[in-house]
């Protein structure tokens, strides 16, 4: 980026004030509490809807594409969204869904996916959404097997009986239990259209019901089914809505997965809750499925652009190559923001220099931060900013506590409203959440301060604390950053990056190529692009580079291995959001890791 692009304007992102109380402890830890007031003016997750039906009932809620190839989109207004919930809400009553009788949501995301869970909280059943990666063909059932186990389901729902109708039918968690489809119901199942025929239910759910369990990713075993209430996740939309001054309702193209608790809640219900406009995007952020959300983003200018890093990483090359595709995007755009994984500076870098260029001005880059437990968005990145990897600052009504932790990191912990009460047990239990003494939840992860003097400038993403580990010299290894630094010097040329050498004598990764970049690369040379000898030099050239600059043992790469193809989806080794899970990377390549450490490594690794 030029010299001159930091006297550049930023483009206004309509942020509240900040207003953060700082306490330093003698034991080195410090709290960071924001204490800006946020008003919660829906008491569940069930009001908003019926408020914006009111208010403003011709807008459109939703919007997806018709079909695979369809030109157009179906919609779904406000007006329309209400009085299908609500009739839909009566039929579930019927079949005695309600408080305590969860629904489990086998579907991608889609409008009708939208009003059966809203239906179900409506009357204060808990929506079970999980993955679809666990009903597609191939798919290992035990992964369905064990949500089931967890969230013991009264009924289920699937959008599309044809995809996933043979996955419900064989679980046996969902024996005898009704399933409803809204499309190709098959034998028994329920049509969902059917069940719309009555009149319309009122809410009954209230504050202290669940409404939602879901499952966390599993990167360090089984997954857990977090419980999430009406007042966690209302409450959360609420604080969300505060860290911003914008009247104007949001419009989103989105592809984040409901089953997870970005898509589900910081997107989908934080739109739901300021009245907003949800385009559906049925792309991935894959290199197979990733055209097709492009081909969104070329036809909806949105306000604010939420992606996992891996999509940012296929955007950017689009926009840099796409004028038109460009232009659409920035039109009316205000905030970008990723989540789920560290978004390497040089993607970011990227997507700012097409912001100035078409706009004229800088677009401001933020991160959420949380997880499942925390609603989940515990942090958020609240003033006008370019830089990666930040995880900001506490939302409004949430404290953050910086412990001290091994290898002189600084542990994350967050209290606040939006905290879920713990996890639900297979014989439907609550289990707390491990909080310490003054009610703080330990996320696992590790963080600094951007500025020791001045704390309000936010704190950095520091690594996993789980993910850390010592190479056999004793030297600490922060492989959440490691891997952030090796993709940000590889500049674009890998998609993720495994770090690997714990109890060996240096740290080693395994690269997954961004085959795009590769290939240009390699140019005529692009059908082995792992054994490409251009390939191979760059990652090489690069990681030296890196290496230069890197503080100690553990910060520098001793070795690499180049991938061939990409992670595995239907194993859960790249999850449905993008992010890698890279406990399961390693597991299923003891190979690759053997090759990576041989005392006699065979040609295909780099010695560095």
């Amino acid at each position: 980026m030029a010299l001159d692009d930091a006297t550049r304007p930023f483009r206004d992102a309509r942020y509240a004030p900040l207003s953060l109380r700082v306490e330093r402890r003698d034991d080195g830890s410090l709290i960071l509490a924001n204490t800006a007031p946020f008003d919660s003016p829906f008491p569940t997750m069930a009001q908003p809807l019926d408020h914006w039906a009111q208010a403003a009932p011709a807008r459109v809620w939703l919007a997806e594409r018709q079909g695979a190839d369809a030109a157009g989109w179906r919609t779904i207004t406000y007006a329309e969204g209400a009085a299908r919930v609500g009739r839909l809400a009566a039929g579930f009553a019927g079949l005695e869904l309600g408080p305590g009788a969860p629904l489990l949501i086998l579907a991608r995301n889609g409008i009708d996916h939208a009003v059966a869970a809203y239906a179900a909280l409506r009357i204060g059943a808990p929506v079970a959404p999980v993955s679809p990666q666990y009903g597609q063909a191939g798919a290992d059932p035990a992964r369905l097997a064990h949500a089931a186990s967890l969230i013991a389901p009264h009924a289920a729902f699937t959008e599309d009986a044809a995809v996933f109708g043979e996955a419900l039918t064989a679980c046996e968690g969902l024996f005898g239990k009704p399933l409803i489809a809204a499309r190709n119901a098959q034998g028994r199942m329920l049509d969902m259209g059917a069940l719309e025929a009555g009149e319309s239910a009122p809410i009954t759910a209230h504050r202290e019901h669940v409404a939602k369990l879901l499952l966390t990713s599993g990167s360090t075993g089984k997954p857990k089914a977090v419980v999430q209430t009406h007042a966690n996740l209302a409450d959360n939309s609420a604080q969300i809505a505060a860290c911003f001054r914008d009247p104007e309702p949001p419009v989103l193209v989105n592809s984040a997965p409901w089953s997870h608790s970005l898509g589900a809640n910081s997107i989908l219900h934080a739109t739901l809750h300021r009245g907003g406009t949800l385009y559906i995007d049925h792309g991935q952020p894959t290199p197979a499925r990733f055209a097709e959300t492009r081909r969104n983003l070329s036809e909806v200018s949105t306000t604010y652009c939420n992606m996992v890093p891996a999509g940012w990483q296929l955007l950017i090359g689009a926009l840099e190559a796409d004028a038109a595709l460009a232009e659409t995007f920035f039109a009316r755009l205000r905030l970008m923001q990723y989540g789920g994984a560290g978004l390497p500076q040089s993607v970011a870098d990227r997507v700012q220099a097409v912001a100035l260029r078409v706009t004229g001005e800088r677009i401001s880059f933020g991160a959420g931060y949380g997880s499942t437990e925390t609603g989940p968005t515990l942090c958020n990145v609240p003033y006008l900013n370019e830089r990666a990897g930040l995880c900001g600052l506490p939302v409004p009504g949430t404290s953050l506590k910086l412990q001290p932790a091994p290898g002189g990191k600084l542990e994350c912990m967050g209290r606040g409203p939006q905290i879920s009460p713990g996890y639900r047990t297979t014989d439907g239990a609550v289990t707390p959440l491990p909080l310490d003494d003054e009610g703080f939840y330990g996320l696992g992860d590790a963080v600094r301060l951007i500025d020791e003097a001045h704390p309000e400038r936010g704190v950095v993403f520091d690594g996993r604390l789980v993910e850390n580990f010592k190479l056999a010299t004793g030297a600490f290894v922060a492989a959440g950053s490691l891997r952030l630094s090796a993709l940000s010097a590889l500049g674009g040329l890998a998609s993720e990056a495994v770090v690997c050498g714990e109890n060996e004598a240096g740290v080693g990764l395994m690269l997954f190529l961004n085959a795009e970049a590769a290939s240009a690369l390699a140019g005529a040379d692009a059908t082995a692009l792992h054994g490409c000898p251009v390939v191979r030099s760059r990652v090489a050239v690069s990681l030296a580079e890196m290496n230069r600059t890197a503080a100690g043992v553990g910060g520098r790469i001793s070795r690499a291995l180049l991938l061939e193809g990409g992670p595995d989806a239907a194993s859960g080794e790249l999850t449905d959001k993008g992010s890698l899970n890279q406990a399961l990377a390693r597991a299923r390549r003891p190979h690759d890791l053997a090759r990576l450490y041989s005392l006699t490594p065979d040609a295909g690794v780099i010695i560095l």
